[in-house]
């Protein structure tokens, strides 16, 4: 697969995308926004379920990935604004098919309600909707209490590409999971910075914690004033491979039958969190959705 990478001109500097394609000419290209503490390269199974069908353009979003330097304002109306202007410079069909994972999730929503005539269809992939728990309390304390090792992470040092590597193939959500090595091996390194035997994550926790401060009522709301197509996709497990969804299917299916005219619920099942995108299954599910999008 061809990795392209693109810089666009946004709001304190610029931010970093790629385009995910195989190299048998010219496609349909599909923007993506990744998820909280992730990467444009948490798309690599998506590219490689898509391939021959469509590219994927992803961002690294703000405070994230080769875009980590970017300063704030976080949260949904800068990234919104940084969606916006991948959409003004690359090379995406307009309207455009957009998919946005967890956080990616709210960003899509809250682009798809704001801008409707830039998106064609919004496909939402476990987020979008309020987190379980994430009512009347500090958002802060349930960032913590919510990301749990995902935040954790931030804070730790790698002897080597490979330690982060086994850190991932460890974690609760991936051990044992159908996630490609070669995927998990892309996703790791292009997250790492520094020089061994202290690498990091290059995550900006800043970033983390200014748009967590939106992931209550605020975020949710931007799903339920969509009017255009849009497919909310749920896994049945949680963070850590835990039974506690982050998008309860009831919630989810409440969501699409307040207008079934435009929307449409799917959880996939057998994934979690994590694996409803990086795995092979998930990935190949998110595919066909944004594949029926394409051909509307």
């Amino acid at each position: 697969m061809k990795i392209d990478r693109f810089d666009v001109a946004v709001s304190g500097g610029s931010l970093a995308a790629y385009r995910f394609a195989d190299s048998g000419g010219r496609k349909p290209a599909v923007l993506a926004a990744h998820g909280t503490t992730a990467s444009s390269y948490s798309w690599l199974a998506l590219a490689r379920a898509l391939a021959g069908r469509a590219a994927i353009v992803a961002p690294d979003l703000r405070g994230r990935g080769a875009s980590n330097e970017l300063p704030g304002p976080y949260g949904l109306a800068s990234h919104v604004a940084d969606l916006v202007a991948c959409l003004d410079q690359l090379e995406v069909e307009q309207p455009a098919v957009v998919v946005g994972h967890s956080l990616g999730a709210y960003i899509v929503a809250a682009l798809a309600a704001e801008h409707p005539h830039r998106v064609r269809h919004a496909i939402l992939v476990d987020g979008g909707l309020r987190i379980p728990g994430s009512e009347d309390v500090d958002p802060q304390t349930f960032l913590d209490a919510f990301l749990g090792p995902a935040l954790a992470r931030l804070k730790l040092t790698f002897e080597s590409r490979e330690a982060y590597r086994d850190w991932w193939r460890s974690h609760p959500a991936l051990a044992g999971s159908d996630v490609a090595d070669a995927d998990l091996a892309g996703y790791a390194d292009h997250d790492l910075v520094g020089e061994a035997p202290r690498l990091h994550s290059c995550v900006a926790e800043a970033a983390v914690r200014g748009d967590a401060a939106e992931l209550g009522q605020h975020a949710a709301a931007a799903a339920y004033r969509l009017t255009i197509p849009s497919t909310l996709m749920c896994a049945p497990r949680g963070l850590v491979n835990d039974p506690n969804p982050t998008q309860p299917l009831e919630q989810v299916e409440a969501w699409a039958s307040a207008a079934p005219a435009q929307r449409r619920a799917i959880q996939v099942p057998g994934c979690n969190h994590y694996t409803i995108v990086l795995g092979r299954a998930g990935a190949s599910a998110v595919a066909e959705v944004v594949q029926s999008a394409l051909a509307l």
